[in-house]
């Protein structure tokens, strides 16, 4: 039996909720969490911290949420009220579970993943999330005016510069090199020492490597092979699942993906409705991994026809009347063509800011 593993914000919304929240609830917010969003980009991958992983800008944002007031109730609320699905993600997963066992592993916080659920109707215990209960963590007055400052001198911060293919904190700028220096002294060792600084031990975001173990799990609890598995992701926090279900035969998809996506994946999805997903897998289903290889390899939607579940092509082509959502098989010769494309891309679905995040 076919299992479909998908990421969150990407294939099924357009939300970077952490981001959206800490520029909502804090003066500033956008810089702040961009700058530390590329820290994490950094460490994960080019100094690879031992014990750090990708996607754990959503612990080390979470002092600085404390200190401008966040609570579970603001956090639920927020997500609720701002909650943009990517068009097409709750048909297109609705068809694709009456298919296979489906399920979303996410970075994003417990409380946007409920209120996702809630409005797509996708069973929670399906979902692999972040879990944060902010309430319990307490703060003192000391430490909210010391972070509040904190806040304003990384804001301050020239914005990190990662080069295309640099592999060593020697091959970024100078000026970026000393960003992480004073951010490295900021985290693990200022924070790291405050009340609050427990969240950095305790709070364990889904992402990197524990997007993998949900992955491994997944497959082992459903009795299912890796090379029976669709894994679809956008960012660096899907590069370890990437790598591990390629690894092991199954098939790998970027869905408006940034650098770290396409490079990983197999298959490169532009699109602006997500039921171009819907039709991967149910071909995945009933013809395999190299069907759907071929088919990104000579992408054609009249290549569909006899194929294709009729009900399923003819809204594909209600959809794109003219042209369908680009599908193409990711190769060393293609790459960086489709990095520039899909990344491009990416930022006209999801805005400027979302879209330039890792």
């Amino acid at each position: 039996m076919p299992i479909f593993i998908t990421d969150c914000e990407g294939p099924v919304s357009k939300n970077d909720n952490a981001f959206e929240l800490t520029s909502w609830l804090i003066p500033n917010g956008d810089k702040l969490f961009t700058i530390i969003s590329r820290y994490d980009d950094v460490l994960a991958d080019i100094i690879r911290r031992p014990g750090y992983k990708a996607g754990d800008t959503l612990k080390l944002i979470i002092p600085f949420l404390k200190a401008y007031g966040a609570t579970n109730e603001i956090m639920r609320r927020f997500s609720k009220e701002t909650l943009l699905l990517m068009p097409g993600s709750a048909e297109a997963l609705r068809y694709i579970a009456s298919l296979m066992p489906s399920y979303i592993v996410s970075t994003s916080y417990e409380p946007y993943i409920e209120a996702l659920c809630k409005a797509i109707e996708f069973p929670k215990e399906n979902v692999y999330c972040t879990r944060i209960d902010i309430d319990r963590y307490e703060i003192t007055g000391e430490e909210i005016e010391r972070l509040r400052e904190l806040k304003e001198e990384i804001v301050r911060m020239p914005m990190i510069e990662i080069p295309a293919n640099a592999k060593s904190l020697k091959e970024l700028p100078r000026e970026t090199r000393e960003v992480i220096s004073r951010l490295d002294e900021i985290f693990w060792e200022e924070i790291a020492r405050m009340r609050i600084g427990r969240v950095l031990r305790e709070v364990n975001p889904v992402g990197g490597y524990e997007k993998a173990r949900a992955v491994m799990e997944i497959v082992s609890l459903s009795y299912g092979r890796f090379s029976s598995t669709i894994y679809v992701g956008d960012s660096i926090t899907d590069v370890e699942p990437f790598r591990l279900v390629r690894g092991n035969g199954g098939l790998t998809i970027s869905f408006n993906g940034n650098q770290y996506a396409i490079r990983e994946a197999e298959i490169a999805v532009l699109s602006h409705d997500a039921i171009i997903l819907a039709v991967l897998s149910e071909q995945f289903k009933k013809y395999g991994k190299d069907h759907v290889l071929s088919l990104a390899e000579e992408w054609d939607i009249s290549s569909l026809e006899g194929y294709c579940d009729p009900l399923l092509l003819e809204r594909l082509k209600k959809l794109y009347p003219e042209r369908a959502p680009w599908v193409e098989r990711i190769t060393p010769e293609n790459m960086e063509r489709l990095i520039q494309e899909s990344t491009a891309f990416r930022k006209t679905v999801r805005g400027t800011a979302i879209g330039s995040l890792g």
